[in-house]
């Protein structure tokens, strides 16, 4: 005899999470973080007030799991325009032209919430987070330099390192400008020439 799978306790969720954190996502970019309260959360997000609590927590625990999302969503993009498989000075292109259209994106808010939101909110762990994803940034940013060199694209002598890490304070200075309201096809004729510019010989 074939007995009758289990029901799941409770009743089955109303709204998709996913769409809620992104819609988390617009409370904290049009307040900020110390701007936003629960009755925010709840009336933006399409959650109860219940439910809110039940599946994502508090403020601070929405804010990371909407700082988390965004994050992952972001780097992947950023890590496909990088690891696209073109020259070295297209990647590095693609990279910065990436952070210039994510932050000018129409119909969202300018900028980037790691950036210009996620910094001012005075939390350990959201300071650590953002220490981490600009680190991994970094490191993604110096692979593939080194594949270029592996390629005999760049000499070995290359200034990996320190390159890397101009390419992502570049990303992260284009993408303030764009929260200063600086044209979309201003900053992208800035990131191509900042591009020619990270790949110069070093040097002597």
């Amino acid at each position: 005899m074939i007995q009758n799978a289990a029901r799941p306790r409770g009743r089955p969720r109303s709204f998709d999470e996913t769409g809620a954190l992104e819609k988390g996502t617009q409370v904290f970019w049009s307040k900020g973080y110390d701007g936003v309260t629960i009755d925010d959360l709840v009336a933006g997000m399409g959650v109860g007030r219940p439910s809110l609590y039940a599946v994502f927590g508090d403020k601070r625990a929405i804010f990371l799991r909407v700082l988390k999302a965004y994050a992952e969503r972001k780097g992947a993009s950023a890590a496909k325009a990088l690891l696209s498989p073109h020259s070295l000075l297209d990647s590095i292109t693609g990279f910065l032209r990436y952070a210039v259209e994510s932050a000018t994106e129409k119909g969202s808010a300018r900028g980037c919430l790691l950036i210009c939101v996620a910094p001012l909110v005075d939390d350990p762990e959201v300071r650590q987070f953002l220490q981490n994803a600009a680190a991994g940034g970094t490191a993604l940013v110096e692979g593939r330099f080194r594949d270029a060199i592996s390629a005999g694209e760049i000499p070995s002598d290359f200034p990996v390192a320190a390159r890397a890490t101009q390419v992502t304070d570049l990303a992260r200075g284009l993408t303030m400008r764009a929260q200063l309201g600086v044209p979309r096809k201003m900053l992208l004729k800035d990131a191509e020439e900042a591009a020619g510019l990270v790949l110069l010989p070093r040097r002597v």
